[in-house]
C-alpha cells in the first residue's frame, strides 16, 4: 500500500501528541498551556489502530488470495523494522544512567522479551516506560498472523467475524471494569491504573481491533469499503465528533468512565478518522501539510528517543531554559527532532534498506526458473 498523506498526517498527529504529553517531564509549555498535553496518551491509540490497519492488510491480502502465508518472511520484515532502532536506544538507557527521565528502569530482559508491560513496578521503575506500547505491538505481531490464517482457513464468515469483535470488545469493557472496581477498592491504596489498566496488552485490544476491522473489510469486502471511501468527509466528521465524545469520556484519566468505555470509542472515532485519512475524496485525506510526511517518516525513531533528549537538553540548559516559555519549549521540539532524525538515518533507514535488499532477492529467487517445480 502506497504512502497517502492522510495517514501520514496521522502519524505526525500521533508521535507529536505524545511528545506534548510527555514534555511534563520538562515542564512543557507551562501551566497556561496544559490542556495541549492532557490528552496526548490517546496517540498512541492513534498508532495501535493505523497498525491494525496496515499490517492487518499486508497479512490478510495474500490469504485472501489464496496464497500461503509466510511466517518467517514477516517476522524477518518486523524485526528489520522494530529491532534495530529500539535495540539502540535500550543500549543508550542500559549504558547511560544519567540520561534516563527517571531514576529506576525495569530490568533489561523485561524489554528484550517485550514483557515490560507485563511485568514493570511502574512505582519504582519508570525509566524508558514508553516501550509498553512497543510490547503490545509486538504481541500483535507474534499472534495475529496464526490467528488470521486460522480463521480464514476455516471459512470464518464476515458475520462470525463481526460477533467474535464484539465478544473482544465486551469482554475488555467488563475485564476493565472488574479490575477497575477491584484495585480501587484496595486498602492501602497502590499505584495500580498503569499497570493493571493501561500497560497490559489483553486492555489494550480495542484499536488493533478497529484497525484490522477495517483491514478485513478492505480486503474482503472492497465493495464496501470503496463505498465507505467514498464517503471520506462524513467519515471524518463522524471520527472527530468521536474523538469530542472520547475527550469526554476521558475526562477524569483513571476514572471507570473512560477506561470501560472509553477505549472502544476511542477507537472506533480513530477508525473513522483512517477511514477519512485513506479516501481521496475527503479533505483529510488530501491534506498535505508540510512536513508531516516527514515527520511521519521518522515517527518511530521520534517515539523511542525523545525522552532521552528531554532529559539531555535538560540536564545541560535546564536551569537557564527554565521559566522561558516558548524559547524553551522550542528549543527541546528542535532537539528531540534532531535527535529523531538522528536515530531515524544512523539507525532505522539503513536497516529498512537491508530488509527491501532481502524483498528482492527473495523475489527474484522465487521466479528464477531454476525455482520453478519440474514439469
Amino acid at each position: 500500500m502506497s504512502r497517502l498523506p492522510g495517514l501520514d498526517l496521522l502519524r505526525a498527529i500521533a508521535v507529536v501528541w505524545v511528545m506534548l504529553f510527555h514534555s511534563f517531564l520538562v515542564g512543557g509549555l507551562g501551566p497556561d498551556f496544559t490542556w495541549l498535553s492532557r490528552y496526548g496518551w490517546m496517540g498512541v491509540d492513534i498508532f495501535f489502530v493505523l497498525s491494525g490497519f496496515l499490517i492487518g492488510r499486508q497479512v490478510l491480502e495474500p490469504l485472501a488470495r489464496g496464497e500461503p502465508l509466510r511466517f518467517a518472511d514477516f517476522y524477518a520484515r518486523r524485526a528489520y523494522r522494530i529491532l534495530p532502532a529500539f535495540l539502540a536506544v535500550l543500549a543508550i538507557y542500559l549504558a547511560f544512567p544519567g540520561l534516563r527521565e527517571a531514576e529506576g528502569m525495569a530490568p533489561w530482559w523485561q524489554f528484550a522479551t517485550f514483557t515490560m508491560n507485563l511485568l514493570v513496578d511502574y512505582t519504582h521503575l519508570q525509566a524508558f516506560s514508553h516501550a509498553w506500547s512497543l510490547c503490545v505491538e509486538e504481541h500483535f505481531y507474534l499472534l495475529f498472523p496464526a490467528l488470521a490464517w486460522w480463521l480464514v482457513r476455516r471459512r470464518t464468515s464476515i458475520a462470525a467475524f463481526a460477533w467474535l469483535a464484539a465478544a473482544v470488545v465486551v469482554a475488555g469493557i467488563a475485564l476493565r471494569t472488574g479490575v477497575w472496581l477491584y484495585d480501587n477498592a484496595l486498602d492501602p491504596p497502590r499505584n495500580w491504573f498503569v499497570e493493571d489498566i493501561y500497560y497490559p496488552t489483553w486492555n489494550r485490544l480495542d484499536g488493533l481491533l478497529a484497525g484490522v476491522t477495517l483491514a478485513a473489510i478492505a480486503v474482503f469486502r472492497p465493495g464496501a469499503w470503496q463505498r465507505m471511501l467514498g464517503r471520506g468527509n462524513t467519515f471524518a466528521w463522524l471520527g472527530l465528533s468521536g474523538m469530542a465524545l472520547a475527550l469526554w469520556l476521558f475526562r477524569e484519566r483513571a476514572g471507570l468512565t473512560g477506561n470501560s468505555i472509553g477505549w472502544p470509542v476511542l477507537s472506533a472515532a480513530i477508525a473513522c478518522l483512517v477511514v477519512a485519512a485513506t479516501s481521496d475524496r475527503s479533505w483529510f485525506g488530501r491534506w498535505r501539510l508540510p512536513g508531516a510526511g516527514w515527520i511521519a517518516a521518522i515517527s518511530y525513531s521520534l517515539y523511542l528517543s525523545h525522552k532521552l533528549v528531554f532529559r539531555a537538553v535538560d540536564h545541560g540548559f535546564g536551569e537557564w531554559l527554565y521559566g522561558r516559555g516558548l524559547v524553551a519549549f522550542a528549543i527541546y521540539a528542535l532537539a528531540t527532532v534532531l535527535g529523531g532524525a538522528a536515530l531515524h538515518y544512523a539507525v532505522e533507514r539503513p536497516f529498512l534498506a537491508l530488509r527491501e535488499r532481502r524483498r528482492r532477492r527473495i523475489s527474484v529467487t522465487a521466479a528464477s526458473p531454476a525455482a520453478a517445480p519440474a514439469g
